[in-house]
């Protein structure tokens, strides 16, 4: 069975980049995990899944990622209504520059290997031979 790729974002991508995201937060802006809860729209219990590395941890995020999340935490910071703007221009670097990203574990009825590397292209995410 094939997934859509929407399915992969919101099982594996998303909460990668909200983990990506919180951590940013509270390590580089010294943001309270219930501010970056809100934020984000998700639970403080959240949020500390995501600062211990317990949630979202199956994923690995491209390098390249880094300063366009970093400039996702400076908007997020003055502006607290831009998460979802921010989280789907994240998505759409992703997509359209095919960025390789690492997921640990298996998806759903064994679609991706252990640690296999993914990209997006023709319209959807394929692991990288």
């Amino acid at each position: 069975m094939h997934y859509l790729p929407q399915e992969i974002e919101v099982w594996y991508v998303i909460p990668a980049l909200r983990s990506q995201i919180a951590r940013c937060l509270i390590e580089d802006f010294g943001t309270s995990y219930e501010r970056i809860g809100n934020i984000l729209g998700v639970s403080r219990a959240a949020i500390s899944q995501y600062a211990k590395r317990k949630r979202a941890a199956k994923i690995k995020l491209p390098k390249e990622l880094g300063p366009k999340i970093m400039g996702a935490c400076k908007i997020l910071v003055k502006d607290e209504t831009k998460a979802v703007e921010e989280i789907n221009k994240l998505l759409e670097i992703m997509r359209s520059r095919s960025l390789v990203f690492s997921v640990c574990g298996k998806l759903k009825e064994g679609v991706l290997d252990e640690c296999s590397e993914v990209s997006f292209r023709d319209g959807n995410y394929h692991k990288v031979k």
